[in-house]
């Protein structure tokens, strides 16, 4: 249900920023989404489409990047991505880790007429 409320925010930031370019359509939104975010790409979709209608970026197609996620590991300074639920680090096995990566959520661009 968070996917309400940060869409919300997306379709307000990209409204702003195309009243200050004197935008009169927006076409495309890309987005980058961390794996570990917690956010569906699905939901913000959805949700997009039903809180865009009647703006500017009404019938915008939205685009998702999704972004793995990255661990450092704090014993011996691997990065790696997690496979699955294991979340050892592949060289020296310690739980001892950081993440560094996968928890994004952000506007990256948008295309607009």
């Amino acid at each position: 249900m968070h996917e309400l409320s940060i869409t919300q925010s997306i379709v307000d930031v990209i409204s702003k920023k195309s009243q200050e370019g004197q935008v009169s359509r927006i076409t495309q939104v890309n987005l980058v989404i961390g794996e570990l975010s917690g956010f569906v790409p699905d939901c913000i979709k959805f949700y997009f489409d039903f809180l865009s209608k009647d703006t500017i970026a009404e019938g915008a197609v939205l685009n998702f990047q999704l972004i793995p996620a990255r661990l450092r590991c704090r014993d011996c300074s691997t990065i790696f991505s997690p496979q699955g639920r294991d979340w050892t680090c592949p060289e020296c096995h310690s739980l001892s880790l950081e993440i560094i990566g996968g928890r994004e959520l952000y506007i990256e661009s948008m295309e607009v007429e």
